[in-house]
């Protein structure tokens, strides 16, 4: 976006809900979770970080257009229970993001559970999950290469 100067990417494991939920239980967010992909949560860095020094709201450091690719979907039909994902994310050919969602801080259980007890949540909601270590700097004209272990893969150029 043109009023930033330092953008970066962060790649992630995206849930997306296929039930209204409220109040569950970790255990009982399989569920509730209509399928999985990987997206790439792209934060404008200086707008945030500025933001942030001020005490104000830096949503517009992370919701702007074009701010969170999101693969196609993969059926969470297609597990017998919340599988751990292996994430990665390239730019320019260069692997600069590699981790598991095993190594999160919370499960996708217990973030789904803990959503649906703060907010609530509804049929199609999405969920970006967080990142591992390696976020960076994309500039115009970066090719980004995310994939989410051998079950999905997204290719996207920064704008």
């Amino acid at each position: 976006p043109e009023m930033s100067d330092n953008v970066h990417h962060e790649v992630e494991l995206v849930v997306v809900i296929g039930k209204d939920c409220d109040n569950i239980q970790a255990e009982d967010a399989i569920d509730v979770i209509a399928g999985y992909g990987v997206g790439i949560d792209v934060t404008m860095r200086d707008i945030q970080n500025k933001a942030k020094n001020e005490g104000k709201p830096w949503a517009i450091a992370k919701g702007f257009k074009n701010s969170a690719p999101i693969s196609k979907i993969i059926p969470a039909s297609q597990f017998q229970s919340i599988p751990y994902f292996d994430l990665e994310l390239w730019i320019n050919d260069e692997i600069r993001q590699s981790g598991s969602t095993k190594d999160m801080e919370r499960s996708v259980g217990e973030l789904v559970a803990f959503l649906s007890n703060v907010f609530g949540l509804q049929a199609g909601d999405i969920i970006f999950t967080g990142t591992p270590e390696g976020v960076g700097q994309i500039v115009s004209g970066d090719k980004i290469r995310a994939k989410l272990g051998q079950f999905v893969e997204l290719n996207v150029a920064a704008l």
